[in-house]
């Protein structure tokens, strides 16, 4: 066990760099509309650093199967391989891509590392979500009616319905889920991708949010679930089966019960848990990059499940001096 406590915080910091890496170079992408150009300089740049951390790591929540190459695939082996202990991988290079190619706030570059077998590898459709941060964690219920949720995490917060601020994807799917929320009186920040963010930030201080509710990517809702084990939050969710197609491919990946509801635990297990992310665009959590001259800063946060650790780091890169390791190219390249 001590080992494992060890391995975790040697890797802390080497996970931050991942996501840093990945974040200076979507960041300079940023604004310029093009989605495919953000994700292949972000991926390029966590594959190549990933490379070189010192872990045998296999990616079981990327962005798809072997043959969407560049993009970092489910099965992936990732890190030098030297160490015996196989890992858990979950990767999102731009949790938001769209959020950075239309220079859009709240856009992640987002690592976890865990114990084998730890991750729910999810099939790559939508989940129904509802996410709240450690005061409310006991007592919501994702097969609840709205506005019970909202009395009850109201309740729980000491505040009014009426003071409550749910995050929502800005999307016509959620018609239905706005008219609710707004029937019962609480406040509603759209969102227009994201939403491992909004998620967190339900368990950060001074995000001034209180819960997400509404339907996301199943991956993000894996890597939301890591997050919040670190910070006490708790994330419910379902399969949206949206059709017969959906429901065949998700008893192919053995979800033979497509009603059932998944907690923080089911999609994340145990305690040997580390999530690390760096903002890529301004955020309610994390500040995006910034460039000067030769001169860049990123904000990170990295967090651990074991003990409740949370770190802010922020970074400041001499970009005069520093190189970051391209898996394309096989070698360093100036940023």
């Amino acid at each position: 066990m001590r080992a494992v406590e060890d391995r975790e915080r040697e890797i802390m910091l080497e996970l931050v760099r991942v996501t840093e890496t990945a974040a200076l170079l979507a960041g300079r992408c940023m604004g310029m509309g093009d989605k495919e150009l953000v994700d292949a300089a972000a991926v390029d740049g966590m594959r190549g650093m990933l490379s070189l951390v010192n872990i045998s790591g296999r990616v079981v929540i990327g962005e798809g199967e072997k043959d969407r190459a560049p993009m970092l695939y489910n099965g992936e082996r990732v890190g030098t391989g030297l160490v015996e202990d196989e890992l858990d991988i979950a990767v999102d290079p731009v949790e938001g891509t769209r959020l950075v190619a239309d220079g859009l706030p709240n856009a992640l570059s987002v690592i976890v590392a865990a114990a084998r077998d730890s991750l729910m590898p999810v099939p790559t459709f939508y989940m129904h979500k509802l996410a709240v941060g450690q005061r409310a964690r006991d007592y919501i219920d994702i097969n609840a009616p709205v506005r019970e949720n909202l009395r009850v995490v109201a309740a729980a917060l000491g505040k009014k319905v009426r003071d409550l601020t749910v995050v929502i994807l800005n999307r016509p799917r959620h018609a239905d889920l706005v008219r609710e929320v707004r029937e019962a009186g609480a406040r509603i920040k759209f969102i227009q991708d994201g939403d491992v963010a909004g998620a967190i930030s339900t368990s950060v201080p001074d995000t001034g949010v209180d819960m997400l509710m509404g339907t996301g990517g199943a991956p993000e809702a894996v890597l939301a679930a890591a997050a919040l084990k670190c910070l006490g939050g708790e994330i419910q969710t379902k399969m949206w089966v949206r059709d017969a197609e959906d429901e065949a491919r998700a008893r192919a990946a053995s979800f033979e019960d497509t009603t059932q509801v998944y907690t923080s635990e089911d999609l994340a297990k145990g305690k040997s848990i580390v999530f690390c992310a760096t903002g890529i665009t301004d955020g309610d959590m994390l500040k995006g990059v910034r460039y000067n001259g030769e001169h860049a800063t990123t904000d990170s946060i990295v967090m651990r499940a074991r003990t409740g650790t949370v770190r802010r780091i922020q970074t400041s890169h001499d970009l005069s001096k520093k190189t970051l390791h391209s898996f394309r190219a096989g070698r360093e390249m100036p940023v």
